[in-house]
């Protein structure tokens, strides 16, 4: 008989995002039941995830990092699928939610669902509002940030059941239907606080100047490159200027990514449309202590 759920991802030094990878998934799937690719073999890294399922790999820089990264993980979740119903994988800075309101915890709703599928949860990104919530994070990050913003972008197919391919970054699948659980959402934290903001983006600049090659040459992110940066305060205070919506009823996204779901031209990948939405909301009390 399979296990309910595995949960993995890859990381570098990240420590802040995989205390909290590890404790969010530790506890609700096991330590156990949770895979870390340790990118450099980082000692730090090894330390905050014992009890988990570490690999250890070369950390040289390369241009290619992120197409290399994803065939990698491919390849654990291909390989996993074996063994669990369900494999959760995505960066270290990202989480899959259950709606509390669904009155139990993810691995339980896990095991309710139908296999042969992948999940598509809902983008939220944890913003740090500068202007309004000047206490730090610690040992919790929801709660002492309480806002979010309408993130497609981060809406990805990232709960496996089924046998496919997933795209560079993690953004798009080969399997042709849409699955969008309405209690299902993925918390993107790189916006969740000011302070590691600023540190996290000063070890990315220092990855890519490494490497040596440009934004065009590179199949890194451009969020990694010094010039893509921008003026770190005046990001977080644009987070003020988003409009505030009422409520939390977020169901008019999932038809509108149901409604323009399509192949993505030749490539073998399907994927549905992600504008920019400038809209925040205030997160309800029930998320709060999540993680």
């Amino acid at each position: 008989m399979q296990s309910v759920a595995a949960a993995v991802t890859m990381v570098r030094d990240d420590a802040f995002f995989l205390k909290a990878w590890v404790r969010y998934y530790g506890d609700l799937l096991g330590r156990e039941n949770c895979y870390v690719v340790n990118h450099g073999r980082g000692a730090e890294v090894a330390e905050l995830a014992e009890g988990c399922n570490i690999v250890g790999i070369p950390g040289d820089p390369h241009p290619n990092f992120d197409m290399k990264r994803w065939r990698l993980l491919n390849g654990l979740v291909a390989g996993l699928r074996s063994y669990y119903s369900h494999v959760i994988v995505g960066d270290v800075d990202e989480l899959v939610v259950l709606d509390p309101a669904e009155g139990r915890s993810l691995r339980d709703w896990l095991a309710d669902q139908p296999i042969r599928r992948v999940l598509t949860p809902l983008g939220l990104e944890v913003i740090h509002r500068i202007d309004l919530e000047p206490e730090p994070v610690a040992a919790q990050i929801l709660g002492p940030r309480r806002h979010v913003r309408l993130a497609p972008h981060y809406s990805k197919p990232c709960v496996l059941s089924l046998g496919t391919k997933i795209a560079r970054g993690g953004h798009f699948t080969q399997a042709s239907k849409l699955f969008t659980p309405e209690p299902l959402y993925l918390f993107h934290l790189k916006f969740c606080d000011f302070e590691n903001y600023v540190a996290v983006m000063d070890r990315r600049n220092a990855v890519t100047e490494a490497v040596g090659a440009g934004v065009k040459e590179a199949a890194i992110g451009r969020h990694w490159f010094a010039e893509a940066r921008g003026e770190d305060r005046a990001v977080f205070e644009g987070f003020a200027a988003l409009r505030q919506e009422d409520g939390f009823a977020l169901d008019w996204v999932r038809k509108r990514m149901q409604r323009s779901w399509k192949p993505r031209g030749e490539t073998g990948f399907w994927q549905f449309d992600r504008p920019e939405y400038d809209l925040q909301y205030a997160l309800p009390e029930r998320f709060f202590g999540l993680f």
